[in-house]
């Protein structure tokens, strides 16, 4: 008995803190691969949410088990009812990631969101904020310009950078109006 609890603790820590969060951010991501320049980035956040998923899963599914079963839930080896569940949402997850392709040397190809050329919702947020900051800078410039010649300069800079603004607006607008 004394040889398998080596065993057991492993196998317990991988359900318990990696698997299942693993293979559910597979199913949910089957386009991240760890290669190329960000492997080490995709690594880490792959690692990441797979500990943070194993550990809410855990804990809902104890959760779970404790209110719905008749006399409460206990966990414990001889009687493995937690780790049976969050083995079988491995088991699923798994699947599931393999339909979708998370394990192909080639990963999916991930639809994009909007035509080409066209911004998405956060890119044009980015975009706005980066117009704000721009005309702030074309103010404190105007401001501080000696000649006519620079304000005017700086005047039609800061008028191309207002008609951007409220051009990006006005299609914000009519895709939340749509």
């Amino acid at each position: 008995m004394s040889d398998w609890t080596g065993l057991e603790i492993v196998a317990g820590i991988l359900l318990l803190f990696f698997g299942p969060g693993y293979f559910v951010t597979k199913a949910t991501f089957p386009e991240w691969r760890v290669r190329g320049d960000d492997a080490l980035v995709r690594a880490i956040e792959i690692g990441t949410l797979s500990f943070v998923l194993s550990v809410a899963l855990t804990v809902l599914v104890g959760y779970s088990l404790l209110v719905g079963g008749p006399q409460g839930f206990q966990a414990a080896w001889s009687d493995p009812v937690l780790e049976a569940v969050l083995f079988a949402i491995a088991i699923l997850a798994l699947g599931v990631g393999a339909i979708r392709g998370a394990y192909r040397a080639i990963p999916p190809v991930r639809t994009p969101t909007s035509a080409p050329g066209e911004e998405g919702p956060f890119e044009l947020a980015r975009e706005l904020t980066r117009l704000d900051r721009e005309e702030k800078r074309l103010h404190r410039e105007l401001d501080r310009a000696d000649t006519t010649e620079q304000q005017a300069s700086l005047e039609s800079q800061l008028g191309a950078v207002r008609a951007r603004r409220t051009e990006l607006q006005r299609r914000r607008e009519a895709e939340y109006a749509a």
